[in-house]
């Protein structure tokens, strides 16, 4: 796996973490970096170790999933693409207005975003399985780092501009999950 795939997926899955933090954004009204700073740290950490866990639980399978690696991989990406792109277009349609749930303030409820926009990266550890351990953690690292660098501008923007935001950006994310998917499959199956 090339850098800039893991890059692509670590942007994909960084998505979740950018909405939400917009959505943070626009609670906490004013640019105040503790709250911010514990958002970012929170979901990087986060996005960074679910797939390492992915990896540990997939890797008892291995011997199963070599034969079907990107069969799996294309099915757990694309079903993680499509579940990003509906869920922003069930959310667009409701209302567009910011998740009440969402206090920046606590860490119990960060605590709670950061698992539940980590568990895209935590399936996407399976697709890991057939890569080494090296490839394994430098994307682990990649994606921990671009969520938390996504983590503070989603802040930036809800705080400043979160008002006018319309687009949901989950939907570039799916379909960037897709597309690696889809990439990964066509390679395996021009390799053989």
């Amino acid at each position: 796996m090339h850098i800039l795939d893991i890059l692509l997926i670590a942007i994909g899955l960084a998505m979740d973490c950018f909405a939400v933090s917009v959505a943070a954004g626009i609670v906490l009204k004013t640019f105040q970096l503790k709250p911010i700073f514990r958002i970012a740290l929170l979901f990087g950490l986060f996005q960074a170790v679910m797939p390492v866990i992915g990896w540990l639980v997939g890797i008892g399978f291995k011997s199963y999933i070599e034969l079907y690696d990107h069969w799996v991989a294309l099915f757990i990406l694309s079903v993680l693409g499509i579940k990003m792109i509906r869920e922003a277009v069930v959310l667009q349609q409701e209302d567009g207005s910011c998740n009440k749930s969402i206090n920046p303030f606590l860490w119990s409820s960060v605590l709670v975003l950061a698992v539940a926009t980590s568990i895209d990266a935590l399936a996407t550890g399976i697709v890991f399985v057939s890569f080494s351990t090296q490839i394994l953690i430098q994307a682990s690292l990649i994606i921990g780092l671009v969520s938390f660098v996504f983590s503070l501008a989603g802040n930036y923007i809800g705080v400043y501009f979160g008002k006018r935001f319309t687009f949901r950006i989950e939907i570039v994310g799916g379909i960037i999950l897709l597309l690696i998917g889809l990439k990964i499959f066509i390679e395996h199956m021009y390799q053989s």
